[in-house]
């Protein structure tokens, strides 16, 4: 089994608000986040397919192929978005990184038909991101400092 991985980089805002908060409540979870005129990341994203090296192309898939999907899928929807605004993900959803990461597996997992999706990593700073392997979604917790 090889793991491949491919990064792709886009740029959006958001914010973090919690309908059912009080006013209170969204700026003691979410403190400056919790802006509605939001704020923006230069995110980097990592797709990591598996499989089997196929012995006549050396591939475990078509790059340009995990490029356009890419694309299509994630990167033509979320860069330079609002997301709370222009993304149907996050009309309802809180656009945290970790609800970002399952978003793109959810765009992905069913376009990837060459190969076997392992794992989406957002990077949304630097020194912060989260992995999403397919499970089921976890809750959204906690806080993220702009």
């Amino acid at each position: 089994m090889v793991y491949l991985t491919r990064k792709a980089e886009f740029s959006a805002s958001h914010y973090y608000h919690n309908p059912e908060f009080t006013p209170e409540q969204n700026q003691r979870v979410f403190g400056k986040c919790n802006n509605p005129n939001g704020h923006g990341h230069n995110y980097t994203l990592e797709v990591t397919v598996k499989g089997s090296v196929d012995p006549k192309s050396g591939f475990v898939v078509d790059l340009k192929q995990l490029k356009d999907v890419m694309n299509r899928e994630v990167l033509d929807a979320l860069d330079h978005r609002f997301l709370n605004k222009e993304v149907p993900e996050f009309f309802t959803k809180i656009p945290t990184t970790e609800n970002l990461a399952i978003a793109i597996w959810q765009r992905l997992a069913t376009k990837l038909t060459a190969t076997q999706l392992h794992r989406v990593r957002v990077y949304e700073t630097p020194d912060l991101f989260a992995d999403f392997y397919g499970e089921d979604s976890p809750g959204e917790e906690g806080r993220r400092e702009a």
